[in-house]
């Protein structure tokens, strides 16, 4: 017959392990843990029978055992906008250093819907982290009534949900200061998902800094935060006559200004010479020779630590009152926005 574990068509359990060490199952389980009733020689054995069987920890049967599963709900924005594979990434990291695992359980623009909650429960995560996705009133009282806590990366919250993001309303007005203190005065703004509060809190700073300051109200068009949707709306900006054209376009993410300077340069117009560009996210991709754009860096490593310590903290403590932890965003003035003169 053929041993059990590597090489064999067997899983290796606990019970295939107690077989094979001559102890009971509940003597290797005990073992595992490094638990100091069992002599230091017996722990040796059934870890090395471990390893070479290639045994993994049944996770179910631990969190059938301790209530805790180690698994953390993601609910992820569109990767088409590249803000949310970065944000996605570091989560990750983050997360693993935490001795926690992240389950996708969701990618896309729109709203989180309520069998998704529904998976919540089923997959009996620990908790969950929302990133642009909305989430329903049904399906916040569906994690409340089940006491997953709910924490939101780059949103304002809803119902029943903690949240962490970057202070959209004042990068938003910093991007005002800096085009009216470069002489820029005709203004185009690129909107994001209509219904995204991360969206509409930087265009109202930035609307509401132009009329503080009396400067002109400006143009605004719809991008849909995708590139292609800059890229459309840059090519609007492009086609109309220069006396009525914006010299300052302020897209609210930066997938969206990188497409609009893409149609800038495609009709012929020089960036800042002819048009000023700034964006909002601090992606990767904005800091690149081809675009050097300007940006409000969302705090990306700050935001998902204090996410996690939020989860955590209400994890161990589901009574804990929700919080809101609003942090500072960085403005990089780069090459895509003309001095002043």
């Amino acid at each position: 017959m053929a041993a059990s574990g590597k090489g064999s068509g067997e899983r290796a359990t606990v019970v295939t392990l107690a077989r094979l060490a001559g102890v009971a199952a509940s003597t290797v389980s005990r073992a595992l843990k490094g638990d100091p009733r069992i002599s230091l020689a017996t722990r040796r054995r059934i870890a090395s029978l471990a390893t070479a069987r290639g045994y993994m920890p049944n996770v179910l049967a631990r969190t059938l055992a301790s209530g805790r599963s180690g698994l953390i709900g993601l609910v992820l924005g569109s990767v088409e906008n590249p803000f949310y594979a970065e944000l996605m990434q570091e989560a990750v990291a983050q997360a693993s250093t935490r001795g926690l695992r992240l389950l996708l359980l969701h990618a896309g623009a729109g709203a989180m819907e309520d069998r998704t909650a529904e998976a919540l429960l089923q997959y009996q995560v620990d908790g969950c982290l929302i990133t642009s996705a909305e989430l329903s009133s049904h399906a916040g009282r569906i994690c409340a009534a089940h006491k997953v806590p709910v924490v939101m990366v780059n949103r304002v919250p809803l119902l029943h949900a903690s949240a962490v993001a970057c202070d959209n309303f004042q990068g938003g007005q910093a991007i005002a200061d800096m085009f009216g203190a470069a002489g820029l005065r005709r203004f185009a703004v690129i909107r994001g998902n209509p219904d995204s509060s991360t969206s509409l809190e930087r265009e109202r700073g930035f609307v509401e800094r132009l009329t503080a300051d009396r400067l002109q109200a400006p143009l605004r068009l719809e991008g849909g935060s995708t590139y292609l949707g800059g890229f459309a709306a840059g090519q609007a900006i492009a086609r109309m006559a220069k006396p009525d054209r914006p010299d300052a376009v302020f897209a609210v993410a930066d997938i969206m200004a990188i497409g609009a300077m893409d149609a800038f340069r495609l009709a012929g117009l020089a960036v800042p010479k002819d048009i000023s560009v700034a964006g909002f996210d601090g992606i990767a991709a904005s800091s690149r020779p081809a675009y050097d754009l300007t940006t409000v860096a969302q705090p990306l490593h700050e935001m998902v630590t204090r996410a996690l310590d939020l989860l955590n903290a209400r994890i161990a403590d589901t009574d804990l009152p929700d919080e809101t932890v609003l942090l500072r965003g960085m403005l990089k003035v780069r090459g895509t926005v003309r001095r002043g003169a």
